[in-house]
């Protein structure tokens, strides 16, 4: 009798991943819904320590909510109110910036074509548009203005996920076919997400102050505008501070000059070390337990999947990733390769 081509075992292999394939896809398709859904559970899990001191100074989780929530629709509405501000100020001054354009490149002219690169500052400054750049801003401005709505959407669902987390170890301890095991994993993911959220948030929020008083110093426009920039692209690992440090190091350049521009570099680079090589590994403790390759990888997959808020949260949805997949036989092979060996 022939042996079978395909074992019980490698054809099982195929349809999981044919179903994490659909899934992926799902996913992928359905982001719009899923997203907004994630991020509130994300918001929930940073609040939820906050909710609880309150608690533990005797006040009710009902009053104590109410005063988290008003504080940030508060300053959510300062942020955007002063932000839409900035916005308008900036699409006054995009059309002043081709011809701020023209004289750096006259300078930078002779040295390219010293080194056999020839270029034509004339043929340049053609394809410089100002229009296509007030109209970007002016789109932002609109998105701004339509925020408000899915801001409160967003901070509704918070509320009401905040409300639920006392019923949820009930829930789920009904739920799981290994209720001890599961809450003891569940818990260890919550901790981990929780303390890596928090901790990730206050130094974000740290670092937007000290690149706004760094720039602010050094009377560079918009300084606002770039440490909320800064502030949020902290949460995504390895690239968000260089992002962040691209669009006012091009404002400099173009309107103060390179030696600005290399000012305002160093005290990023001074920002970026201190912060990023010294406060955040230490307070963050030997790393994550994932390896500095599976970060930046997932920080690709999660923004594939579900666009820059999957980029921001890309670390602690692989951390909770990796803590479900030690939950199985099969899976512990798999959380290993996404381990950090040093750390265990």
């Amino acid at each position: 009798m022939a042996k079978p081509i395909i074992t019980f075992s490698a054809l099982k292999a195929v349809i999981m991943m044919g179903m994490l394939v659909i899934i992926l896809v799902g996913i992928k398709v359905a982001a719009d819904m899923i997203v907004p859904f994630i991020l509130a559970l994300f918001i929930a899990i940073i609040l939820n320590p906050m909710i609880r001191r309150l608690e533990g100074i005797r006040v009710p989780r009902v009053l104590a909510i109410t005063l988290v929530i008003s504080v940030i629709i508060f300053v959510v509405v300062v942020l955007l109110a002063y932000l839409g501000t900035t916005m308008n100020d900036l699409t006054r001054t995009l059309p002043h910036y081709r011809s701020s354009l023209i004289s750096p490149m006259q300078t930078l002219e002779p040295w390219l074509q010293r080194v056999g690169i020839s270029v034509s500052v004339d043929e340049l400054v053609k394809y410089i548009d100002p229009n296509s750049a007030v109209a970007l801003v002016t789109g932002l401005i609109t998105q701004l203005s339509n925020a408000m709505t899915s801001i409160f959407l967003l901070l509704l669902t918070v509320v009401f996920m905040l409300l639920e987390v006392p019923q949820l170890p009930v829930k789920l301890q009904q739920l799981l076919s290994r209720p001890a095991e599961g809450m003891v994993a569940i818990q260890r993911a919550l901790d981990s997400v929780s303390q890596y959220l928090v901790l990730k948030t206050a130094i974000s929020l740290v670092t937007g102050l000290v690149v706004w008083v760094m720039l602010a110093m050094l009377d560079v426009r918009f300084a606002f505008v770039w440490a909320l920039l800064a502030f949020s692209l902290n949460y995504i690992p390895n690239i968000g501070s260089v992002l962040a440090a691209i669009p006012p190091v091009a404002q400099v350049l173009v309107f103060s000059g390179l030696y600005e521009a290399l000012l305002v570099v160093a005290g990023y680079l001074a920002i970026n070390l201190v912060f990023g090589n010294i406060i955040e590994p230490r307070m963050m403790g030997r790393g994550l337990g994932l390896s500095t390759l599976v970060v930046f990888l997932s920080l690709i997959f999660w923004g594939w999947l579900l666009g820059p808020v999957g980029m921001l949260l890309s670390v602690p949805l692989t951390i909770a990733v990796k803590i479900a997949l030690e939950q199985s036989d099969g899976g512990k092979r798999i959380a290993v390769l996404l381990s950090d060996v040093t750390k265990s």
